[in-house]
Formats: structure tokens, sequence, C-alpha cells
């Protein structure tokens, strides 16, 4: 039986797949009410480490628990009770309206024999007003644009009334608009119900500006953990994106801000001194 804690820990986890190892010897805590930006180039282990999160990936070596509790010793649907994904792709290839995506999410509570309860569908609607989309209960979700979508997808996930919500590059594809408003929707979760959470972020500007600790990864190791003004330095960003960047303030929130230099800059100042 899982506690109220929200709290995830990695303790010593590798995991490979056929072609080698992919993350090595992660130690990692994360705790309860934390909202924590996985960042790093691709193919570093983002998404890996939030599927051995959530129990989709066992690893080959180490430990992980959730609330105290040995994931491997949780039943499936135990965990989608306090764990929730939002994927970084989804796609329904039916004519489903949004109403019927989101209780989707309803799954692991719903019984085989009585099927959907009241509580299930007040979860739906409740879930429907967290993420703002009442307005398109009754559209069908693949006639929706891009950011109705993944919106859509975050309050299936709601549904499942998750402790701890993991996202796998929750801004996509989004315009900058609908990337704002996404952040800024995730981010009142965990302001305002504490809900855990851990996400993989593409764009370092985005993840300085909305996540309080940052955790930096290169070939499967965390290179770097803790505030963005901590992690995101001009000589980490060369070493694990050989990139070079400046990196000053936001004018507005004073959070580190990147600046990436084309490469033709740097040679030309290179050779100049």
């Amino acid at each position: 039986m899982l506690s109220n804690s929200n709290s995830l820990l990695m303790q010593k986890v590798s995991f490979s797949y056929f072609n080698g190892l992919v993350l090595r010897d992660i130690d990692l805590t994360v705790a309860d009410g934390e909202m924590v930006g996985l960042i790093g180039p691709n193919g570093c282990g983002k998404t890996t480490l939030l599927k051995l999160a959530c129990g989709v990936l066992l690893p080959v070596k180490g430990e992980i628990s959730l609330g105290g509790i040995n994931l491997k010793k949780l039943p499936r649907k135990q965990v989608a009770r306090h764990v929730a994904v939002v994927p970084q792709y989804f796609n329904i290839p039916f004519a489903f309206t949004v109403a019927e995506v989101v209780l989707l999410g309803r799954t692991p509570f719903v019984s085989a024999i009585s099927g959907e309860t009241r509580q299930d569908h007040e979860m739906c609607a409740l879930a429907l007003g967290l993420a703002g989309i009442n307005h398109l209960k009754n559209r069908y979700f693949n006639d929706l644009s891009g950011g109705e979508r993944q919106k859509v997808i975050l309050a299936m996930a709601l549904a499942q009334e998750p402790r701890l919500l993991l996202l796998d590059e929750p801004t996509t594809h989004l315009d900058i608009s609908h990337q704002v408003e996404m952040l800024e929707l995730v981010k009142s979760l965990n302001r305002e119900q504490g809900v855990t959470i851990i996400a993989a972020m593409h764009d370092l500007n985005l993840a300085s500006l909305f996540f309080d600790r940052l955790i930096l990864l290169k070939e499967g190791t965390i290179v770097a953990d803790g505030s963005p003004r901590e992690v995101l330095t001009e000589s980490s960003i060369q070493d694990v994106f050989s990139a070079s960047v400046k990196v000053s303030q936001h004018p507005v929130t004073l959070a580190p801000h990147i600046v990436v230099l084309p490469r033709e800059v740097t040679t030309k100042n290179h050779v100049a001194s």
C-alpha cells in the first residue's frame, strides 16, 4: 500500500536496451512537491528515465522506490493510481470526443464489472476544468490543434488523480504562446494542487524560466543537478551539447538566458584572438 508521499528515489539505477547502456548508476531523489526539469541532448536518457520512474521499464541494476516502496513490488494498476504520464506523442485512431479521451484516464479505477461510476465522471469534469478545456469536451480529439490536444492529454493524466506527474517534452511542436500556456498550467498544478512534477525539456530557456530544479544528463549519467543558475552555465552547456553559448540574465525574471552562437561567429572570434 502506497503512502501519501509523492517522493521518487532512484539508487544506482542502470538500464540498457539491446544496443548497450542508456542510463548508468543514476542516483536521484525527487521530494514531494518538487518541480524538476530533465535536460540534455537527444539520446541522453531523458525519456528512458521517465519510463523507469513510472514502471514501464524496469532497471537492469539498482532500485526505484515510489513513496518508500520498491516499484517492482507494485502492481501496474496501483502505480497508475499514483503516477500519470503525458507522453510526447499520443494518437487516437477512433472518433473519440475530448470527454471520452479524458475518461480513459480513469481506467486504473474502473471496475470491469460495474464500469464507470459517478465519481469517475466527476473526476473527469474536474480534470477538464483544471486544464481549462471545458469548452472542448464535445469536440472530436482529432479535430483539435496541437496545443489543444496537449491540454486534453494533460487532462487525461489529471483524471488519474496523480501525485506524481511525468511529462515527456510537453512543449514539442507547440508555438510560443501554447508552450508558455502549457508550462504555466503545469506550474499551477504544482503550486496549487501539490502535484510533484518531472518533465523532460528540450528548450533550455523555457526550462530555466519555469523549473526550480534542473537535472542535466549526458550519455546516460547525471552531470549537474541544482537550480537553473547552478546548472545552466556556459561551460556545462558547451561540455554537454558541444555548442558555444552566452549565458546572461533574463531581463525580467533574472533567470539564466541562453543565446546560441553560430559556429562562424565562434570561429572568427577564435581566429581573431
